[in-house]
């Protein structure tokens, strides 16, 4: 059974920063790729970031290129989303997500589990 704990949320003015980590279990982690989603109130969840099974390709959205930053620590079996310069825009609830496979996407349907998400508010 795989679980995805994701934790690093909470209240921040806008231009400050934030780290999320999702924590992942229950089998391989080093051998999937992951990703960061959000879900902002009334909207649809959208991509945020990406990263491939051994960090090497990375791919962000628009709208958190030069903000974010996803990395991952497979001996910890963990995976992180740097946030700077965070905008009013980026509150939404953000979920940690592994994919079927090794290789990056931006697709939801490409991941298998999803964590129960981490409230993010950028006040401005």
């Amino acid at each position: 059974q795989v679980q995805l704990v994701e934790s690093g949320g909470g209240l921040v003015q806008a231009g400050g920063s934030l780290r999320l980590s999702c924590a992942a279990s229950g089998r391989t982690f080093s051998r999937y790729a992951m990703g960061w989603f959000r879900q902002a109130p009334g909207k649809e969840r959208e991509f945020v970031a990406a990263i491939s099974w051994s960090g090497g390709n990375r791919y962000y959205a628009d709208s958190v290129k030069g903000r974010f930053t996803i990395s991952r620590d497979n001996a910890k079996n963990t995976v992180y989303l740097q946030m700077n310069s965070l905008k009013p825009e980026d509150t939404a609830v953000y979920y940690c997500a592994q994919a079927y496979g090794s290789r990056s996407t931006t697709y939801s349907y490409e991941y298998d589990y999803w964590g129960q998400g981490t409230q993010v508010t950028v006040s401005s």
